[in-house]
């Protein structure tokens, strides 16, 4: 959090805008240092701590700190968003089969349209894997099939309900911090419980909005900069901002280029649990280091996990882990990603870096 001085010290440097194009950018910078690696992880802490304690959890000063992000931030390699909490939206997962050739037209559709948050290119009984939002459960219904389902392109679809969270990508952390250093930047806790909604009853107030959209651009903005492109002052942007974060109607993170930091490849994984058993299963699962999104959902299968892990020589021993943890898990279906053209509302180039931004909106009611 901000310390709460009203200053923008997270913005030790000028923002250049975020690229509006989904192109592939071949002049950035490659990869990550140990360093970066350890910034992003002090970021998925504490994503709006001040440089100053965010320095001392590296052993740097504040200022290289800043300089650090700045280039991980402007070459689309990292970049810290906002969105609503899981509790407050309905999710569904959607499975697109599309017709040869269309592969390529129907992913960067799919990516432009501002309530589908995930776009995953797919090796498996599905072309694409996505990730849709929507107010209520009619929305959602008549967005997919009259928006996704009558794409040039697509030939079937199957649409499955995210029903509890147990834990979810803000969750996740490099690992790359000592975990005395990350005590430093806040308290442990434990990964995202949340019940997905039905029926969105209260949208936020229109401040609360104007705050969630500035932040889904740059969450680190400071409170002069968030008074400034809201139109309220500084100490309404600071309270309402605190509120929010102490109610769980937000949820601010960062994010990074997976590829390029060493996780070559996502794994999606169906997976069955006897019912009394899926809460705990859910909740361990969500736990482990390689998973990245753990979810109940309709159908078949009442547990999807999504993985990061360093390379296809990773599936074979998280499988047999997830053997050994779990014996009452029966892995149905494994899906690998070839590639994310969409993460949240940023669209990735090949190498997984952030070249632009679809701003979250919800389809029309």
């Amino acid at each position: 959090m901000s310390d709460g001085s009203g200053k923008s010290q997270e913005s030790l440097t000028a923002r250049p805008p975020v690229p509006d194009s989904g192109t592939d950018v071949p002049d950035l910078p490659s990869g990550f240092s140990e360093l970066d690696l350890a910034l992003v992880d002090a970021l998925q802490t504490s994503p709006r701590a001040p440089w100053s304690r965010i320095g001392r959890a590296l052993g740097v000063d504040a200022t290289t700190a800043a300089r650090h992000w700045e280039r991980l931030r402007t070459a689309g390699l990292a970049w810290i968003t906002a969105h609503d909490a899981a509790k407050t939206a309905t999710v569904a997962f959607v499975e697109v089969r599309c017709r040869p050739g269309s592969l390529a037209s129907v992913s960067a559709a799919a990516a432009q349209l501002p309530w589908v948050f995930n776009v995953d290119e797919t090796a498996g009984d599905c072309d694409l894997f996505l990730g849709v939002v929507a107010a209520d459960l009619p929305a959602l219904g008549r967005s997919v099939h009259e928006t996704i389902g009558v794409l040039d392109g697509v030939r079937d679809l199957r649409t499955r309900l995210a029903i509890s969270q147990y834990g979810e990508g803000s969750d996740w952390r490099t690992r790359a911090l000592e975990p005395a250093d990350r005590a430093t930047l806040s308290d442990p806790r434990p990964p995202t419980r949340a019940v997905f909604a039905t029926d969105m009853h209260d949208r936020p107030a229109p401040e609360d909005q104007a705050l969630l959209d500035a932040l889904g651009d740059d969450g680190r903005l400071g409170y002069t900069e968030l008074a400034a492109l809201t139109g309220m002052s500084e100490h309404t942007a600071r309270r309402r901002l605190r509120r929010m974060l102490r109610e769980g109607g937000i949820t601010i993170r960062c994010d990074l280029a997976r590829p390029l930091a060493g996780l070559p490849t996502a794994m999606i994984y169906r997976a069955a649990v006897p019912h009394s058993r899926r809460e705990e299963t859910g909740n361990a699962l969500a736990r482990m280091k390689q998973v990245r999104w753990c979810v109940s959902a309709s159908g078949p299968h009442n547990l999807l996990v999504i993985t990061w892990l360093h390379g296809l020589a990773a599936v074979d021993p998280f499988e047999a882990l997830l053997a050994e943890r779990f014996p009452d898990l029966e892995v149905r279906d494994r899906t690998a990603v070839l590639r994310t053209v969409k993460h949240m509302d940023r669209l990735l180039d090949r190498r997984g870096r952030a070249t632009g931004r679809v701003p979250f909106a919800l389809p029309p009611a």
